[in-house]
C-alpha cells in the first residue's frame, strides 16, 4: 500500500482522519500521563478522606469511577466476547534488541580499582 502524497496544508493527507483522532484521544486518556495522573488523584483522594475532609462513600465513588475508566478496554472486551464477538486481547510482545551485547563485561569480583592508589611512607 503506498501512501499519497499531501499535496497542501489544507489536504487531509490520510484515508481516515477521523479514526486518527479518535486514537489519539484514546492514547490520551489511557497512556502513560493519564495514569500518572489517575494514581496521583487515588492519592489525593485517599488523604482526604484519611483527614475527614471528604467522606469516604464520595471517595469510594471516585476511585471506582479512576478504574472503570482505565479498566474500559478490558470492560468492553469483556462485554463484546459476551455478545458473540471474539475480541482478542493479547499482552504486548517484548521490543526485540538487536546487536548482541550492549554493554562491556564486568570486572571480575574481587576487583579493587583503589589497590595501587594508596602512597606508601
Amino acid at each position: 500500500m503506498q501512501l499519497a502524497e499531501q499535496q497542501s496544508l489544507f489536504d487531509a493527507g490520510g484515508d481516515a482522519p477521523m479514526m486518527h483522532s479518535v486514537q489519539w484521544i484514546e492514547r490520551a486518556m489511557l497512556g502513560e500521563v493519564a495514569l500518572g495522573l489517575c494514581v496521583i488523584a487515588v492519592a489525593v483522594i485517599g488523604a482526604a478522606m484519611l483527614v475527614g475532609r471528604l467522606p469516604v462513600r464520595e471517595g469510594a465513588r471516585i476511585v471506582l469511577g479512576v478504574f472503570v475508566v482505565l479498566g474500559a478496554p478490558v470492560i468492553a472486551g469483556g462485554f463484546a466476547g459476551s455478545f458473540g464477538e471474539t475480541a482478542e486481547m493479547s499482552p504486548p510482545q517484548p521490543a526485540k534488541v538487536e546487536g548482541g551485547n550492549v554493554r562491556s563485561d564486568l570486572p571480575p569480583i574481587d576487583y579493587d580499582p583503589y589497590a595501587g592508589a594508596s602512597l606508601g611512607n
